[in-house]
């Protein structure tokens, strides 16, 4: 069909079409590169492949938020079991109303007096101690849900000496890894899962330790009923602005930026020497965990990519410990500062619906300004682009709602190639004249 020929009357028929062709090829795309291994001919794609475009508000546009002063994180550094025992006994008997220790503990170790120190110190502490599980999925489950990473039959759980009279917090964070060696972002958490073995439920560990610190808290959280909930994270923590450098043998200035730094910690000798004031932990939450083997110190153990990454794209260096997450997530719950947005069903309706708004107004123009066509659709593709994303943006700087619109953008940078393919091959391809004439002229020339 010629573009003169289309009624004006029926382009919103065929913009339907047309609109399920390009999901079709998106999907097709999506599918199709799954398996594709595309690092060596793709360094920008690569650089940009974990970028979201909130990232940028979080590394670069939201007000500065005032120090969380109800959480303390103290570092493990090199302890062993007996050291961070006595960093516990320590920290508890300054009263603070929660501790979170971020860590597993198996077996007896090297040292049975060690761990039978620490088992104790743990089960005998006068506040709320809250150890961390993880859920898991067994092999035979995996293949009876055929890929379904929401159902979990296994707890894993330190071992019972150091279990009793403790609450749970489930420490899995949403990073997209397979591997622990591989490339970890994070930007959220799974809210609560449930086991379908024993019917056993956890919340998330840092959520445990809020509800803990203040129970009214508890009903918001579980009101939200999202499978995972995006982290609105707050900043890392305060350190010295000289550390020591062991290469050098001398102190170096830091380099760090204040808008980031809002949670108090300290190192392991502070707390073994009780270096710290008591008002410090009394009342308060403090989490234990690993932060280096000093505070400062550049290691990349249980360390994570986070929004607040200095590079947004083709991050270098992770640039945030595992437990810090742990407090980002406390701070929002005890804030109720949490992030918001449609469910995927809603979002997808939206990302369908606008790319259904462009194939209908780049099928008049196919049909009406056939010359024009392909300058007129690149440069409403570049400008529709650019502004879908500063709205984003600002939608999530100004209301902390993220709107997810891969399809949209997706679609939007596709629709005007891909329409051009639909009503020049397929519809032909589909259009019973044209099959018609190609039978007629295979008969005669049979």
């Amino acid at each position: 069909m010629s573009r003169k020929k289309m009624e004006i009357g029926r382009v919103w028929l065929e913009s339907i079409y047309a609109t399920i062709f390009i999901l079709l090829f998106m999907a097709l795309l999506q599918e199709g590169t799954k398996h594709v291994n595309l690092e060596g001919f793709d360094a920008i794609g690569q650089a940009l492949a974990d970028l979201e475009i909130t990232d940028y508000t979080f590394s670069e546009l939201r007000d500065t938020v005032p120090p969380d002063t109800n959480i303390v994180i103290v570092n493990f550094g090199p302890l062993g079991r007996d050291g961070i025992a006595e960093q516990i006994r320590i920290i508890d008997k300054y009263n603070p109303k929660v501790i979170g220790v971020d860590s597993f503990f198996k077996g007896y170790g090297s040292d049975t007096l060690s761990t039978y120190s620490l088992a104790s110190a743990i089960t005998n502490a006068n506040a709320e101690v809250v150890l961390v599980t993880r859920v898991e999925q067994s092999d035979s489950l995996k293949e009876k849900v055929e890929g379904d990473d929401e159902i979990y039959d296994l707890w894993y759980k330190s071992d019972s000496m150091f279990i009793q009279n403790v609450h749970f917090g489930m420490a899995n964070l949403d990073t997209q890894a397979e591997f622990q060696e591989d490339i970890k972002i994070c930007r959220a958490f799974p809210a609560q899962r449930s086991s379908i073995t024993d019917g056993e439920s956890y919340i998330a560990f840092g959520a445990k330790m809020a509800v803990l610190y203040d129970s009214t808290k508890l009903e918001n959280y579980m009101k939200r009923t999202n499978e995972y909930e995006v982290i609105n994270f707050r900043g890392d923590i305060f350190l010295s602005p000289f550390f020591y450098n062991e290469a050098y043998g001398t102190f170096v200035e830091r380099r760090m930026e204040d808008k980031y730094m809002r949670y108090e910690a300290l190192d392991w000798d502070q707390v073994l020497s009780e270096d710290f004031a008591p008002e410090m932990v009394e009342g308060k939450i403090v989490l234990f965990g690993y932060l280096g083997n000093q505070l400062g110190a550049t290691q990349w153990e249980d360390k994570f990519f986070t929004p607040l990454n200095s590079k947004i794209a083709g991050r270098a260096n992770p640039d945030m410990y595992g437990p810090v997450i742990h407090a980002n997530i406390i701070s929002m719950v005890l804030n109720n500062d949490y992030i918001n947005g449609f469910n995927s069903y809603i979002e997808a309706l939206i990302g369908i619906g606008l790319l259904y708004i462009n194939v209908f107004f780049f099928s008049i123009i196919y049909i009406r300004m056939g010359a024009w066509y392909d300058g007129i659709t690149k440069l409403i593709q570049i400008v529709e682009i650019i502004a879908l994303t500063i709205f984003v943006i600002l939608i999530f700087s100004t209301y902390n709602f993220k709107l997810e619109l891969a399809i949209a953008f997706f679609g939007i940078a596709l629709v005007g190639d891909l329409l051009e393919i639909y009503y020049g091959v397929i519809k032909n391809v589909v259009n019973k004249k044209t099959w018609n004439k190609l039978i007629t002229l295979g008969v005669k020339k049979g």
